[in-house]
Order: structure tokens, then C-alpha cells, then sequence
């Protein structure tokens, strides 16, 4: 069971579940975090645009993945020209060269969970204005909104996150298994988070919910200047 924690302490729970977040208070409205310090806002406002080192930081590390073996540690790139971040991807050229051309700094991190080979993964696209990373948003959104996880795709609820944000999970995706592709907007920074499974072993909403959580408080955290501390937890 997973729950997002870094200091203080706040409960939410479903029948038979106890979920913990920590340095945020409970609940969705906690974790809204459009106009939060440095996170930006729908309309582009005074986000930070993040260093090299920062973005690397944004990333969940294993720290953070307790329970989690690391694949792919953390690590950010500054983009080449002919080389646009192989996660950015759109549906033409045009729109394609909006969403990657401003990247100052991208990065992947990716993770097995040990009991049932449960795959994860985490991308960050950093931008120099919450405007470009918004630009970027929607063009990514398009791109791998709907069926793309996989055929029959359906919407997954992971609340109020960051300034922009949507998930869905179809029951077979690239793994063979149930799949999910969760996307972001984060002031300056689009994120995106995939779940893959080649058994029949479900990543649940609540997973979604506190993976996609806790990337968005990482994000918020460096752009208001801090160490990004939120970590997984639960019992």
C-alpha cells in the first residue's frame, strides 16, 4: 500500500485502507497546488524555472521508493537540439516542436516493485515559463491522453494535482498487463508517470493517486527553492 510522506503528519482512508500523507494537509484540497509558492498557476504565473540539478531533484530517487528497485536512477539532461527528450512526443511536427524545443532540462527515473514485478516510471520536462511548460502540456496530453496507455482506456480520479493533470488506465497495455499513464502540470514543469504489469495485478487508483501526489510535491517543492523530500509510505 502506498502513501506519500515528508514531515508533519496527515491521514486519509477508504474502508480497510489507511493512507498517510505528510507535508501536506489531508485530504485533495491539500494537494492542490496550482498557486502554491513557486507552482505557478493555470494562467503562467511567477513560477521558477528550474536549474539542471534541480530538475535531477524533482525526480523520485530510492529514498523515496521504499519497497521499490531502482532501474533507472534519476538523472537530468540538457536537451540537444536534434535530439528532442524521447518522452516528448506529440501528434505532428508542429505540435512536437512546441512541446520540446523550450526544454531547458529533462529527466527520467524508473523503478520494479519487488512482490509483483510492478513497473514504474517517471519523466520531467522543465521549461522556462509556466506558459511554455502549459503550451507543452497540452500538446503531450494529446498525444498520450485517451488509448494510448491501450485500448478502452478509461479516466483514472487522482484529484486536484498540480495546475493541470489527467490519468488513465486501460487493462492491457505495453506490458500485456493493466498499464497507466498519468500526465502533469506543475508551474514550469510537465511531468508524467506510467505503471506497467504483465500479470493481471492492477495498480490501483489509490497508487496512481499518491505516485502522482508525490511527484507533484517534489516539483512544487524545488520550485519554491526547497529539497524535494516527499517519499512513499503506507501500512
Amino acid at each position: 500500500m502506498i502513501g506519500t510522506t515528508d514531515e508533519g503528519e496527515a491521514g486519509m482512508s477508504r474502508p480497510g485502507k489507511r493512507w498517510y500523507v505528510r507535508g501536506v494537509a489531508a485530504g485533495a484540497a491539500a494537494l492542490m497546488l496550482a498557486g502554491c509558492g513557486g507552482g505557478g498557476d493555470g494562467d503562467g504565473g511567477a513560477a521558477k524555472a528550474l536549474t539542471k540539478a534541480e530538475v535531477a531533484s524533482v525526480l523520485p530517487d530510492a529514498k523515496a521508493m521504499p519497497g521499490w528497485r531502482t532501474q533507472l536512477a534519476p538523472e537530468a539532461r540538457k536537451p540537444a537540439p536534434e535530439y528532442p527528450p524521447t518522452v516528448c512526443l506529440a501528434k505532428d511536427s508542429k505540435k512536437r516542436a512546441a512541446a520540446c524545443g523550450k526544454i531547458t532540462y529533462w529527466g527520467v527515473s524508473g523503478y520494479v516493485r519487488k512482490p509483483d514485478g510492478t513497473s514504474l516510471n517517471f519523466w520531467v520536462l522543465a521549461y522556462k515559463e509556466a506558459k511554455e511548460a502549459g503550451t507543452a502540456y497540452d500538446a503531450l496530453a494529446e498525444y498520450y491522453g485517451g488509448d494510448r496507455v491501450g485500448p478502452d482506456a478509461q479516466p483514472v480520479e487522482i484529484g486536484e494535482l498540480g495546475d493541470e493533470r489527467e490519468s488513465h488506465r486501460a487493462a492491457t497495455g505495453t506490458m500485456g498487463g493493466p498499464a497507466t499513464i498519468t500526465q502533469l502540470r506543475v508551474g514550469t514543469t510537465v511531468l508524467g508517470v506510467s505503471s506497467g504489469n504483465q500479470g493481471a495485478k492492477t495498480f490501483t487508483d489509490q497508487e496512481v493517486k499518491a505516485v502522482a501526489g508525490l511527484f507533484a510535491e517534489r516539483a512544487r517543492q524545488a520550485q519554491n527553492g526547497e529539497k524535494p523530500t516527499s517519499a512513499l509510505t503506507g501500512q
